[in-house]
Formats: C-alpha cells, sequence, structure tokens
C-alpha cells in the first residue's frame, strides 16, 4: 500500500492534511470576482466556508483564511472538526440557528 502524502495544516482548521478525497481546493477570492489563487484545505472545511457564506460575501468579506476563522461560525466548527481525524469528509453540522 502506497503511503499518502502529507500536505501540511489546514489553513482553516490546523489539522494535517493527507492527500486523497478528504482535501479540496479553494479559490480564495472566487473566480466569479476574478480570483486565481488556489489553496487545498479540508473538504469539510471547504463545504462550511460555502454553506456560511455566498460569493459575494466571500469576495467582499472573506477572502483569506485569517478572516474566515475569526467568524463565530467558523470558529464554532473549528472546535469542532479539531475533534474529527484528518480524513474526515462527511458534511459539517449546520451552524446553529436562533429559534423564533
Amino acid at each position: 500500500m502506497k503511503n499518502k502524502e502529507t500536505l501540511g495544516p489546514c489553513p482553516i482548521c490546523g489539522r494535517a492534511m493527507i492527500e486523497g478525497p478528504s482535501v479540496d481546493r479553494h479559490h480564495w477570492m472566487p473566480r466569479s470576482a476574478g480570483g486565481e489563487e488556489t489553496a487545498v484545505l479540508h473538504k469539510v472545511c471547504h463545504r462550511m466556508i460555502h454553506r456560511l457564506f455566498d460569493e459575494k460575501s466571500l469576495a467582499a468579506h472573506y477572502a483569506d483564511p485569517a478572516t474566515l476563522r475569526d467568524h463565530p461560525e467558523i470558529q464554532r466548527f473549528i472546535t469542532w472538526v479539531r475533534r474529527q481525524p484528518p480524513e474526515y469528509v462527511d458534511w459539517p453540522r449546520s451552524p446553529r440557528r436562533h429559534r423564533r
């Protein structure tokens, strides 16, 4: 069995990334806004970013990992996802919503 390459820490959650189906590429600036630069991050982290933010919000306010990590919902997500193994691929939990 071939050893999978370690890709370094995820820029969102900080967990180790292992080459394979648990990683994905993300455009920090959405392609619709002219973004070309990509980074590798966990697929579950990538899904959470797009679950919380539309492309307009990403382009205007969250076009880098530091500002994404500062968002309260992402901080809660990071606390949760750090308890998962690096190969975790499932959908992230839905953000908490206040009921009226």
